[in-house]
């Protein structure tokens, strides 16, 4: 575990949603607190919205099917909008999307806010539309996630099968910005949780400052990835 500078430090309950700017040079960790988290990831180049997190690029310019420790998270400008330095589970998801209001009504049932008040059934789509609204994002601008924490496997027949407990309470995730990077997240069970009770895990978020070198294996792991900082880096030239 890196051990640098902390800026700040909070914990970002299970079905909650957030939204921020990671600088130029600074390391997020989110940590799964008590096991089995899900973490939704929308990215974004804060100066420049219409950039975003392009999911194909990032897989087929790696010659990968998961993302984990050592790979880049690639705008579809070709720069990369965040670099995972290190990742105890092994596998982030990037197949299964989030849930709208409708599939979690039908797979969790109705969870109401006159009943249940702050633990109402949340979904996916409609945390993420709160807060990309909150940066003048809306429905026309929700797209691709990424799924930290959890494992999705297809077969040779396309099958796809979630890994159940893919992460355990400690393991954690951090990624490196090398450009300000606008986070769009929410922590609400995967669409493939065969669990049939509504119970979405906490994570804990720490901000700390960190210097460029803490992605090198990331920008040399694949000459995709050397390319993908050097278009990043003139940005900043």
């Amino acid at each position: 575990m890196t051990d640098f500078p902390v800026i700040a430090d909070e914990i970002l309950p299970g079905g909650g949603h957030l939204s921020f700017v990671l600088k130029r040079g600074q390391l997020l960790r989110l940590t799964d607190l008590q096991g089995g988290a899900n973490v939704s990831v929308m990215l974004f180049n804060a100066h420049e919205k219409t950039e975003r997190l392009n999911l194909p690029d990032s897989l087929k310019g790696q010659h990968t099917a998961k993302l984990t420790a050592g790979h880049c998270l690639y705008s579809d400008m070709g720069r990369v909008l965040a670099a995972i330095t290190h990742d105890t589970c092994g596998w982030s998801d990037s197949l299964g999307g989030v849930l709208c209001a409708q599939e979690v009504a039908e797979k969790y049932g109705q969870g109401r806010y006159q009943e249940l008040r702050n633990g109402f059934y949340r979904n996916g789509a409609d945390n993420l539309l709160v807060e990309m609204g909150k940066w003048g994002l809306g429905l026309t601008d929700l797209s691709m996630t990424l799924n930290l924490f959890s494992r999705v496997d297809v077969s040779d027949q396309g099958d796809m099968h979630f890994v159940h407990n893919n992460a355990k309470a400690g393991d954690y995730i951090e990624l490196y910005a090398p450009m300000d990077t606008l986070f769009v997240i929410t922590a609400l069970q995967h669409p493939m949780d065969p669990d049939p009770a509504y119970c979405p895990k906490p994570v804990q978020l720490t901000f700390m400052q960190a210097p460029a070198s803490v992605a090198e294996h990331c920008r040399t792991s694949r000459p995709e990835n050397q390319r993908a900082f050097i278009n990043t880096e003139r940005l900043f030239a």
